[in-house]
């Protein structure tokens, strides 16, 4: 741990990398509201700022469960052409704002398709409102990158399916896959032909795992499916006994796999309870290749610079750990490596010196 500490106005200032964000987490309150408006969707609120309370405390009830339950307003609102353009350029807009230069955004492609959208329409559909996104930040002056991590929901039956769109869209776009949804009672190696697929067709994959089920779930990612990345992985922290490592925790490190960690997300589905403990503060210390994401933005009320701010009021952080875990997602990215090496070389660092 570093004695240089920061402020939020500083932290506003730096570059950030974010791995793991979904899609149809992170909505503006207000685009909610009009979109549900356009095609007579009922809310619970129809005011945007009370709307985005709702989420905050509807999402922190302790259960993953329920947490996943308050998607339905967003979904609703995301099955058709005109939404999903709106949302994903929106996204890449807010992230901007946030000081993001680098980005992986995952969402479920069948979950959108409730509007009679092919899956493959979804892909297409989002991409192009992605890369708007793109080109207007940029035009602005605060450019930032993003790929797209597709998502298979691992309670359904089309994970094959958004596997093999993975695959197809992998040059337009698409730099990755995950499966997302509950975990406990849904383990990855009910997919595992869907993870040996990506593997033959050399598509990198993360897997939620190690939140709401334990090391076991960990285990099955890596050794038996074959994950490059973790999705949370807080629950390592049952391999690790007095700082001594045991093997799982130690593969993880020692292989510099990335865990996605996202604090406020984990305190709402009760897999962390304080940012003073969050893991991620001791696993970062231990050595192991930690990231910080968001998760839900809309649904835990956050953004970059509150997941920053909150570990360097409540955890002790300095600016050193902010760019420790900015390289480290960016090491982890699913792009080229010479991208990763220009985005830290080029941006990350020189952003850091300039802000210090």
């Amino acid at each position: 741990m570093t004695a240089t500490r920061v402020d939020a106005e500083l932290i506003r200032r730096l570059p950030k990398a974010v791995l793991h964000d979904h899609l149809d987490g992170g909505l503006r309150p207000a685009t909610v509201v009009e979109l549900a408006a356009e095609i007579g969707h009922t809310l619970p609120t129809t005011d945007p700022d009370a709307l985005a309370a709702w989420y905050y405390d509807a999402a922190n009830s302790g259960d993953l469960v329920r947490y996943i339950a308050t998607f339905e307003h967003t979904l609703a609102v995301m099955q058709n052409r005109e939404g999903l353009l709106r949302v994903a350029e929106e996204y890449v807009l807010d992230l901007a704002a946030d000081g993001v230069v680098y980005a992986e955004v995952r969402y479920a492609p069948e979950l959108n398709t409730r509007g009679g959208l092919s899956m493959s329409e979804v892909v297409e559909t989002v991409q192009e409102g992605l890369a708007a996104g793109m080109a207007k930040a940029a035009a602005a002056g605060t450019p930032v990158r993003v790929g797209t991590l597709l998502c298979g929901m691992r309670m359904f039956d089309r994970v094959r399916e958004a596997a093999d769109l993975a695959v197809v869209y992998r040059d337009a776009g698409v730099v990755g896959f995950d499966i997302a949804g509950a975990e406990d009672g849904f383990p990855p190696a009910d997919h595992l032909a869907a993870f040996e697929h990506l593997r033959r067709e050399s598509v990198p994959f993360t897997i939620h795992a190690g939140e709401a089920h334990g090391l076991p779930s960990i285990h099955q990612a890596l050794q038996v499916c074959g994950a490059q990345r973790i999705g949370h992985g807080v629950r390592l922290t049952e391999d690790i006994v007095d700082g001594k490592l045991g093997r799982l925790a130690g593969w993880v490190r020692d292989r510099r796999i990335a865990l996605e960690m996202c604090p406020t997300s984990n305190l709402q589905t009760g897999a962390a309870t304080s940012i003073a403990e969050h893991p991620i503060t001791a696993l970062k210390d231990l050595g192991f290749r930690v990231t910080l994401n968001t998760d839900n933005r809309l649904v835990s009320g956050t953004t970059m610079t509150r997941e920053m701010t909150l570990l360097v009021e409540q955890a002790g952080w300095g600016v050193e750990d902010l760019r420790t875990v900015t390289v480290n997602a960016l090491k982890s990215a699913f792009i080229p490596f010479d991208e990763r090496r220009a985005l830290i070389e080029d941006v990350v660092l020189p952003g850091y010196a300039a802000a210090l």
